[in-house]
C-alpha cells in the first residue's frame, strides 16, 4: 500500500503501477481453490466458449453466471465475453443477431419457442473516462443522430451515451459494475480470472462498486437501479452492499431524472420480474429510496403491503423460482387494479353531475384514465396495455356462467392470465372462492362435465328465484274505493281474500338472469267473475256507500 501510494504521488503512468491500480492485478484462481462445480455450468454456454476459443479467440463465462457458480448455485443465465468483434461473433453462429447500438453485443439462440435459451455474448471494451470521449449535447433521447458515427460518447453531466471501444480484458473488467460480476470462468481449464479481489468479496458477502461509486453512478445513473436489484437479491444469501456504495445512492438518484423513460420503464421491470420483488420493495425501503426512482415504480412501493398487490408480487417471486414464465402486463394489472376499480364504480355511479355509465363503457373508460395517469407513453405500451385491458374487461364476464359465455371466454389468449387475476381476487375476498373454484374446473373440465357444472349454475339459480318470491310478497292490503271506502257489503277480510286471487306472482319461462340475482317478476291480473246477492254492486265495486 506504501508503494501504491508513493506511486501515485510520483504520478506514474498508466502502464506502471498506477495502471495496475487502476485495472486491478490478475489473478489466475485454479479449481481447488474456487471449487467451481463444471456440472453447473450450461452446456450451451460451454458451446459458445468453445466454438471461440477454437476459432483463436480468448472467451470466458463471465458476470453474475461465475458469482453464482462460486456460490454454489447454478445459474439462470449465461454471459460469455470475448476479445472477438460483434461481426466475428456471429459469423460463427447459425443463429446468431447482433442488437444494441448504445453497447453492441450478440445473441447466440439454442431451440425455438418458450424453450429456446439465449446466451449473451460480448466484446472486451477498453475503459475509457469522460476526459477521453466525445462530448455530446442533449441527452440519449435527443442526440440519436449525433451519435450515429460515434464509438464512445458522454454527455455534459459525465453521463455514457455509447460505449463500443474494443479492449483488452483488464479494462473490461475495470469498466463493469460490481466486483463479485467482473470474474471470468473458463470452463476448459476450469480457472477463475479476477482482477478486483471478487473472490474474496464473494466469500465475504459484500456487494462493493469497482471504483469510485460517485462517478461509475454519474457514468450511468442505471447504475443505481442495478445496484438495488443486486443488493435484493442477493440479500437471502446473506450479501450487504458496501458502505461507500451505499452512500451516494439518494443523493446520485436524481441523475435519473435525465435516463429516458423508456429505459427506466425497463429497468424497473428488471426490478420486479428477476424472482425478488418482495426483497426489492425491501431494500427500496431500506436504502430510503422509496420515492423518487420512478413514479410507476414509486406507486408499487406504497401498495406492496396491500393483501391483493403482495399476493401479486409474492406469486411473480414463485413463477420465477420455478422456472415459470412471468409477464410484466400482469403484474401491472394487478398494481393498478384499485384504480380502474375505483374509477369503474365511480362511473357507473354517476359523478361531478353526470349520469351514471352502463358497466361495460364505464370499464373502458376507467382503464383509459389509468393508463394516461399511470403508465404514459412507453416503449411496448401497445402490447402492455392490450394485454392489461384484455385481463381487466374479462374480470366481469366471469361473473356469467350460463349460456355459451363460459365457452367463449375460455377459449380468449388471455383466459389464463385473466383467470390468474381473478383467482388472486378470490384469494383476498373480492371474488367468491366458490367461482374461482368454478371456473377452474370448468376450464379443465370435458364436455360432458362441463355440461354438469352449467346444470349445477342453473339449478342453484331456479332454487334462489324460488325463495326470492316466496319471501318477497308482503301481507296484502284490504282493497277499498277511491276516497279509501270499502266495497259495499264485504267486511275486510273478504275483501282481503279477493285481493290474492287477484293478482298472481309468474315467472318469465326460460329467463336466465345473472348469477344470484332473481327474474324479474311479471304481474298478470286475473279478471274478477260477476258477483250476485248480497252486495249488489257492480263488477270491480262501482257504487257504494261510506262505511
Amino acid at each position: 500500500m506504501i508503494k501504491t501510494f508513493i506511486d501515485k504521488l510520483l504520478g506514474k503512468s498508466a502502464g506502471g503501477t498506477q495502471g495496475k491500480s487502476r485495472f486491478g492485478k490478475r489473478q489466475e484462481v485454479p479449481a481447488e481453490v474456487h471449487k467451481i462445480d463444471p456440472a453447473l455450468v450450461d452446456e450451451r454456454a460451454k458451446n459458445v466458449v468453445t466454438t471461440l476459443q477454437q476459432a483463436g479467440y480468448e472467451a470466458y463465462v463471465v458476470g453474475g453466471a461465475v458469482r453464482d457458480l462460486l456460490l454454489g448455485l447454478r445459474p439462470k443465465d449465461f454471459d460469455v465475453a470475448t476479445n472477438a468483434t460483434p461481426e466475428q461473433v456471429k459469423s460463427l453462429f447459425r443463429r446468431a443477431f447482433i442488437i444494441g447500438r448504445r453497447f453492441r453485443i450478440v445473441h447466440v439462440v439454442y431451440g425455438r419457442g418458450r424453450e429456446h435459451e439465449v446466451i449473451e455474448v460480448s466484446t472486451f471494451r477498453a475503459y475509457m473516462d469522460s476526459a477521453a470521449a466525445e462530448q455530446v449535447a442533449g441527452n440519449e433521447r435527443t442526440s440519436k443522430g449525433e451519435l450515429a458515427s460515434m464509438k464512445h460518447a458522454v454527455d455534459a453531466s459525465g453521463r455514457v451515451l455509447r460505449d463500443n471501444v474494443w479492449g483488452p480484458q483488464e479494462e473490461d473488467a475495470a469498466r463493469r459494475d460490481f466486483t463479485v460480476n467482473a470474474m471470468y470462468y473458463d470452463p476448459a481449464n476450469q480457472v477463475v480470472v479476477d482482477y478486483h479481489n471478487g473472490i474474496k468479496d464473494a466469500q465475504k458477502l459484500t456487494l462493493r462498486m469497482i471504483g469510485d461509486p460517485v462517478t461509475r453512478y454519474r457514468e450511468d445513473p442505471v447504475r443505481i437501479i442495478r445496484a438495488i436489484r443486486f443488493s435484493a437479491k442477493l440479500a437471502a444469501l446473506g450479501f450487504k452492499m458496501e458502505a461507500k456504495t451505499a452512500a451516494p445512492l439518494i443523493e446520485s438518484s436524481k441523475l435519473l431524472a435525465d435516463v429516458p423513460q423508456s429505459r427506466m420503464f425497463d429497468e424497473m421491470l428488471k426490478l420486479l420480474q428477476t424472482g425478488h420483488a418482495i426483497a426489492t420493495i425491501e431494500q427500496l425501503r431500506k436504502l430510503g429510496l422509496a420515492t423518487g426512482i420512478y413514479p410507476l415504480l414509486d406507486v408499487v412501493v406504497e401498495r406492496a403491503d396491500q393483501p391483493f398487490v403482495k399476493a401479486a408480487l409474492q406469486d411473480t417471486d414463485r413463477r420465477v423460482g420455478e422456472g415459470k414464465p412471468v409477464a410484466p402486463s400482469f403484474l401491472l394489472a394487478c398494481v393498478l387494479w384499485a384504480d380502474v376499480r375505483d374509477g369503474w364504480a365511480q362511473r357507473q355511479e354517476g359523478r361531478h353531475g353526470q349520469r351514471p355509465q352502463p358497466p361495460f363503457p364505464a370499464l373502458q373508460d376507467a382503464i383509459d384514465d389509468v393508463f394516461n395517469s399511470r403508465i404514459g407513453d412507453v416503449s411496448g405500451r401497445g402490447k402492455l396495455a392490450a394485454d392489461m385491458r384484455e385481463i381487466w374487461m374479462m374480470q366481469p364476464r366471469f361473473d356469467k356462467r350460463t349460456g355459451s359465455t363460459p365457452y367463449s371466454l375460455v377459449e380468449q389468449a388471455r383466459f389464463r392470465a385473466a383467470f390468474d387475476f381473478m383467482r388472486l381476487r378470490a384469494d383476498v375476498g373480492e371474488v367468491n372462492e366458490a367461482i374461482a373454484e368454478w371456473w377452474q374446473e370448468f376450464s379443465t373440465a370435458d364436455d360432458v362435465r362441463r355440461q354438469d357444472l352449467l346444470e349445477q349454475v342453473r339449478d342453484e339459480q331456479k332454487t334462489r328465484q324460488r325463495v326470492r318470491v316466496r319471501e318477497t310478497p308482503p301481507p296484502p292490503k284490504p282493497r277499498s274505493e277511491p276516497g279509501g271506502r270499502q266495497r259495499h257489503g264485504e267486511a275486510p277480510a273478504q275483501q282481503a281474500e279477493d285481493s290474492e286471487q287477484d293478482e298472481e306472482v309468474e315467472v318469465e319461462a326460460g329467463a336466465v338472469p345473472p348469477d344470484g340475482e332473481a327474474p324479474a317478476a311479471r304481474k298478470r291480473r286475473r279478471r274478477r267473475k260477476p258477483r250476485t246477492g248480497g252486495g249488489g254492486g257492480d263488477e270491480g265495486g262501482g257504487s257504494a256507500e261510506g262505511a
